[in-house]
C-alpha cells in the first residue's frame, strides 16, 4: 500500500515538475544539488556520528501570490550515520529517493523561509566496518521514510538559489529500533 502511494505521489511530482511553465516569472522549474551531513536519533537520546554525502535533483516552483510559493521536488540523497568507538567505526550508508513538498514564503524579496513535508524510499543500503574486528552483520532498513523539512536561503534575481534545510525523519528507519533520520542539507540551485 506504501509502495502504491508512494508511486503516486512521485508521478504527481513529475507531472506538476514538467508541466511549470513560465509566466511572469511566476512559475519555474530548476536544478539544484548540495552537501548533506546525515545522522540518526537512536530511541531520542541523541545523535550518531555524522555520515557526508551529497543531494542532486529537480524542483518547480509556483507562486500562489507574491510572497508565497509552493515547491515540489525530487531528489536522490546520501543518508545515514556512523558509530565511532575503541573498537572502530561503523558506517551506515542509506541512499534515498526523496519528495520534498516545500511551502515557501518571502519576506523580502530575496529571502525565504520554507517548511514541508518529504517522503522518502531507500533505494540502497551498504554496512561498513572499519575496525580491529570485521564484522558480517547486515542491518535491513526500513524502504519507506517520512518527515518534515525547514529551511531559509536567498534566491537572486537571477535565479539562483542558496539554501540550507533540516529534516526532521518521524518515520523509523529499522524495523525494530526506534531510529530516525536526522539530514543538514546545503544546497545551491539554478531556476531553468
Amino acid at each position: 500500500m506504501r509502495k502504491t502511494y508512494l508511486m503516486m505521489l512521485f508521478l504527481g511530482v513529475i507531472t506538476s515538475i514538467m508541466a511549470q511553465e513560465t509566466v511572469s516569472n511566476q512559475s519555474h522549474g530548476g536544478i539544484k544539488g548540495g552537501y548533506n551531513l546525515a545522522a540518526v536519533s537512536f530511541d531520542g537520546d541523541g545523535e550518531t556520528g555524522q555520515r557526508h554525502g551529497f543531494h542532486v535533483g529537480i524542483y518547480g516552483e509556483s507562486f500562489i501570490s507574491e510572497g508565497f510559493s509552493i515547491q515540489p521536488e525530487l531528489l536522490f540523497s546520501q543518508q545515514g550515520y556512523e558509530i565511532t568507538n575503541s573498537s572502530g567505526t561503523f558506517t551506515q550508508k542509506l541512499n534515498y529517493i526523496n519528495l520534498p513538498l516545500m511551502f515557501k514564503a518571502y519576506p523580502v524579496s530575496n529571502f525565504f523561509l520554507e517548511v514541508g513535508p518529504q517522503i522518502g524510499l531507500a533505494v540502497t543500503h551498504k554496512e561498513e566496518y572499519d575496525g580491529f574486528f570485521s564484522s558480517s552483520e547486515e542491518y535491513n532498513p526500513d524502504s519507506f521514510d517520512w518527515g518534515m523539512n525547514f529551511g531559509a536561503g536567498i534566491k537572486t534575481n537571477s535565479g539562483i538559489n542558496f539554501g540550507v534545510r533540516y529534516h526532521l525523519g518521524l518515520g523509523d528507519v529499522y524495523d525494530s529500533d526506534r531510529a530516525q533520520n536526522r539530514v543538514w542539507m546545503f544546497s545551491l540551485g539554478f531556476d531553468m
